[in-house]
């Protein structure tokens, strides 16, 4: 079990810790309904540095990442960010990820904690252009800083104008004392802030620091359990749940980064899905009465046949019901629709709903 450069103070504040890809994880600290708020209305502190870093630099490789990514990359310049999702030659996805333009030859690709191996074999697999290719992950440390007060907590400890950064954009400066820092104003809770990238060696530095400085503001560390309810009050796609080499960015509700004015591994089909429909949706649900949805519970019908699945689910903190998300047929994929969630031995009726759940 690896540690993160952070593991032993989770460890001295208390925290929970889990194993979670490969790494020894804080799943929470005070609780997840208390961390969750935290992060909705104050400043939250997520150590993600399970996460991959991979760089690819050189002349192509920009062809690299349009060849096997579905977003269109050409259109982000330096210190521009971009979510895509890379296919696999089945109809799936093999992860979904982060692309961050470094300069004009050189980029950074943020991957799930879960897929490092795979990403990087499969991106190798398909580097016939000489794009050097650098596998970072174990070098760098990742902080996610949430929440609607994390700009202004932050903003003393660089001279990185991040109260106006725009989403989307970041800045490499110096952060908490320390140089090259990457300042990413990108984030997995829908409640705004940032998300830093450094190198191991300093991450205890700047954890400190970030919490001095946030100390007024009521800044706290921040498990991975509140972390899912966070993005799922928001209908963020988590991989192996909502999203897998399975399903389609189609499917997903990805075609809104899957942009067909460029070829891309297997773009063809999902060209024709696009124009023709697939036989199933990913949508999102609340349920009409007392209940719990859980990843892999059946979605039934009103007589109790098996129509899809939950592929994610839990209690909201912010709204106080039950939330999830899951595979239905094409024809129940319109808000309003009735659909019914097997929880144990009782069909709880559900309604099909507009992302997000949560609106602030």
């Amino acid at each position: 079990m690896k540690n993160t450069a952070l593991s032993h103070i989770h460890e001295t504040l208390g925290a929970k810790m889990v194993p979670f890809a490969g790494y020894n994880m804080p799943v929470q600290y005070e609780g997840v309904n208390i961390e969750h708020e935290v992060v909705r209305t104050g400043v939250g502190v997520f150590d993600v540095s399970h996460m991959g870093e991979f760089h690819l630099k050189g002349p192509s490789a920009l062809a690299l990442i349009q060849k096997i990514g579905t977003n269109d990359t050409s259109k982000i310049v330096v210190g521009q960010a971009q979510y895509s999702c890379m296919p696999n030659n089945d109809g799936g996805i093999v992860d979904d990820l982060i692309i961050y333009k470094i300069a004009e030859e050189e980029y950074m690709l943020v991957v799930n904690a879960s897929n490092i191996e795979k990403d990087w074999n499969w991106i190798s697999q398909h580097n016939d252009l000489d794009v050097i290719m650098e596998n970072n992950s174990d070098d760098y440390s990742l902080l996610a800083i949430q929440g609607p007060k994390a700009a202004e907590a932050m903003q003393s400890l660089t001279d990185i104008d991040v109260m106006n950064m725009k989403y989307y954009t970041f800045q490499i400066g110096k952060f908490a004392g320390v140089d090259d820092v990457i300042v990413s104003a990108t984030g997995y809770t829908g409640s705004g802030g940032f998300e830093i990238y450094f190198k191991n060696e300093v991450a205890e530095t700047i954890w400190t620091n970030v919490f001095k400085a946030g100390e007024a503001f009521g800044i706290k560390p921040i498990g991975l359990a509140a972390r899912d309810t966070l993005r799922l009050e928001m209908g963020y796609c988590l991989y192996g749940n909502d999203i897998n080499d399975t399903t389609s960015p189609i499917e997903a509700g990805l075609g809104w980064i899957t942009k067909f004015n460029k070829e891309f591994t297997n773009s063809e089909l999902f060209k024709s899905q696009k124009e023709n429909g697939t036989e199933r949706k990913l949508v999102a649900f609340e349920l009409d009465e007392r209940g719990i949805p859980r990843q892999d519970y059946d979605i039934v019908d009103e007589i109790g046949q098996k129509i899809g699945i939950v592929t994610s689910g839990t209690m909201s903190p912010s709204l106080g019901k039950g939330i999830g998300l899951g595979y239905v047929p094409n024809d129940l994929k319109s808000v309003g629709s009735k659909i019914y969630i097997q929880i144990r031995k009782k069909q709880i009726p559900a309604t099909v709903v507009k992302l997000p759940f949560y609106k602030k």
